[in-house]
């Protein structure tokens, strides 16, 4: 049986824009292309599909799905991998279910609490990563750049929204055809800027260096992907051309 890319859109959830990126950077080719100019996806691409979608939810970038997928292993082999995969994440969120469970229970019993009774409240929250992050920022943007950002809060709802704008902002950019270069696509990047500086005002460097996260560091580029698989690298592109105009 062969499904339409709408088809395959429905079913999986991904946007047709999405599978025909997919299929541009030779990730996953239709199974054939009608007269009329359709694509249409059979059974071994739908199920190469899942394999992207799995691999994509366990933090993997574009690029390291194309590598795992050009390994010579069939899709059985590759299906019980994933699995075994997924019980370890599983795994990990029952902790965190739990710990957040009994975290309701003892706030809803109204129990005194102490530092020792409360120590499960923190069970499977991985600290590590946390601090990991922390370290990662202060080696890229050095100490008083995070220090100032803590000072500003944190990640509000209304920053939130801004957020969210910014990026149909850059959507609707970039189906417009525009270039990052683009006197309007440069004007939405000052924006961006200017939204940053509610956390932390960045030079030209670290603007730069924000621009290559962006793009390069996986827990990044896969939130951008999902939005849309073109915006991390037109978002590299853009910013770092502004910096470069209007940054010391």
């Amino acid at each position: 049986m062969a499904w339409t890319i709408q088809q395959v859109a429905r079913m999986s959830g991904v946007t047709s824009r999405t599978l025909r990126h997919y299929d541009e950077i030779g990730l996953l080719p239709p199974s054939r292309v009608g007269a009329n100019g359709y694509r249409y996806y059979e059974q071994e691409q739908v199920l190469r599909l899942q394999r992207i979608l799995l691999l994509r939810q366990l933090g993997m970038g574009l690029d390291g799905i194309a590598a795992v997928l050009s390994e010579q292993t069939d899709a059985l082999t590759a299906l019980r991998r994933h699995r075994d995969e997924l019980l370890a994440e599983r795994l990990r969120f029952e902790k965190l279910i739990e710990t957040v469970t009994r975290t309701i229970e003892d706030v809803e019993r109204g129990d005194e609490m102490s530092a020792g009774s409360t120590a499960h409240w923190f069970t499977g929250l991985d600290q590590r990563t946390q601090e990991q992050y922390q370290r990662e920022a202060r080696e890229r943007w050095g100490e008083r750049a995070v220090d100032a950002a803590a000072e500003r809060g944190g990640w509000s709802e209304d920053k939130a929204r801004a957020w969210g704008a910014l990026l149909e902002r850059f959507v609707e950019l970039i189906d417009a055809g525009l270039e990052p270069g683009d006197p309007r696509v440069q004007g939405a990047v000052a924006d961006h800027h200017a939204w940053l500086t509610g956390h932390w005002t960045p030079d030209r460097e670290s603007y730069q260096g924000l621009a290559d996260v962006y793009a390069d560091d996986p827990r990044f580029r896969e939130k951008f992907d999902r939005t849309d698989p073109r915006l991390a690298e037109f978002l590299r592109t853009a910013m770092r051309a502004w910096a470069l105009d209007n940054l010391g």
